[in-house]
């Protein structure tokens, strides 16, 4: 029965707390003895950054620090950067940052550890084969990518973003201390936030698949289970409760925790059940607008709730009682008010997509097959043009009348 199937991927070991960067040496002794060290200019030169290198190097680690980390991880630094790191021959690989340099750090020890380009390993189940040991620390929280099996790069040779998913990637182990998200700015942790709800959102609600033996060795995300909705409804839970204090002040530390936790559970939910369509139409339009891809995803979240309301009425009835709202119907609008209070943009056309490029949107996201198809309600084109043109005017009676239409 599908309730009692599920599937849980995650990292041997997750360390949360406050403080507990501070167990980094300790973790990394057990692992290697060599650390490749993968960061971003800025966190290079911060304290904290410096103290961590130095408790690795006091537990006996050769260290050499990697800090070219861009946004987005264009695929041609990662390659330089494992080239960089050959003659230093780590054996295991640390990563300090937000959700580019976890991703770069998994990209350089999966091209250390099996060699070739990541051309290689674009899409699902490609990487033959374990990483070199990643330690992963992340100090935003959004992605929730210190505990899933992607890494998301940026290729000059094609439109959209492009990824590497496999169970192979995900880190060894999560050290996820929250006084390392108190000096993330209000916008940034405004749109990593958002991130996370949605990919907790698009978990929770993502389509069921037919469960065979062969389902979890076939596939990277394999739909809505029952382990991942337990992963999904805390992480909103707690998104819920802290994401608004947390932009509104962003020393309090409870709530930093509270969003931290939310988008590392966020990261256990997707990283087995998928997203859906709201990631799907967000590649085309990230690639037009050029505007921060947590933005993007939580500015298409209620109206993608919205096209799907009539086949998640149980999930938005379960939602609005971990969110403590009245009933499903409320979930929605609550989703929307939220990200307006942090600045999320309301529509496309605030977010600045051109309306002369909705079609080709459309024609990209039905490419974008993975990630329709785990959507719990089918989009055909035109489908996804009717909710493009609901989300760019602000249009919510677009879909409403469609709802009506296909009960």
């Amino acid at each position: 029965m599908m309730k009692h199937f599920g599937t849980l991927r995650s990292p041997r070991e997750v360390i949360f707390g406050s403080g507990q960067r501070k167990a980094l040496g300790l973790v990394a002794k057990r692992l290697g003895q060599r650390a490749l060290v993968v960061t971003d200019n800025r966190l290079a030169a911060d304290p904290d950054f410096h103290t961590m290198m130095a408790d690795l190097e006091y537990n006996g680690l050769a260290v050499r620090i990697e800090s070219g980390t861009l946004p987005e991880v264009p695929v041609e630094t990662a390659v330089c950067a494992a080239e960089a790191a050959l003659d230093h021959a780590p054996d295991i690989v640390i990563a300090v940052g937000g959700g580019s340099c976890l991703d770069m750090a998994k990209c350089v020890a999966l091209l250390l550890t099996h060699g070739g380009r990541p051309q290689d390993y674009y899409g699902e189940l490609k990487v033959p084969g374990p990483i070199l040991p990643l330690i992963a620390i992340p100090t935003t929280a959004g992605t929730g990518s210190e505990v899933t099996p992607v890494a998301v790069l940026s290729d000059s040779e094609r439109t959209l973003k492009v990824g590497i998913s496999s169970p192979y990637l995900i880190p060894t182990v999560a050290i996820c201390d929250p006084e390392l998200t108190l000096t993330c700015p209000s916008a940034l942790t405004a749109i990593a936030g958002a991130d996370a709800l949605t990919h907790a959102i698009e978990a929770f609600t993502a389509t069921h698949r037919t469960v065979t033996p062969g389902l979890t060795q076939e596939r990277v995300f394999i739909g809505k289970n029952a382990l991942s909705d337990q992963f999904a409804l805390t992480a909103i839970s707690l998104l819920w409760q802290g994401l608004e204090n947390v932009c509104t002040a962003g020393d309090n530390l409870a709530a930093r925790a509270q969003v931290m936790q939310g988008a590392t559970f966020a990261g256990l939910a997707f990283g087995v059940a998928g997203t859906a369509a709201a990631h799907a139409i967000q590649y085309p339009v990230g690639a037009l607008t050029q505007t921060a891809h947590g933005a993007g995803v939580a500015c298409l979240m209620p109206w993608v709730m919205q096209w799907n309301r009539s086949v998640i009425g149980a999930e938005l009835e379960q939602m609005a009682a971990t969110m403590g709202l009245s009933d499903g119907a409320a979930v929605i609008p609550a989703i929307a008010a939220l990200f307006a209070r942090i600045g999320i943009p309301p529509t496309l056309a605030t977010l600045g997509l051109d309306e002369e490029r909705l079609d080709w949107v459309a024609e990209q996201t039905c490419g974008i097959e993975r990630l329709i198809q785990n959507n719990p309600r089918p989009l055909d084109r035109s489908d996804i043009r009717k909710l493009l043109d609901a989300a760019f005017s602000g249009d919510a009676g677009l879909l409403q009348q469609d709802n009506k239409d296909k009960k």
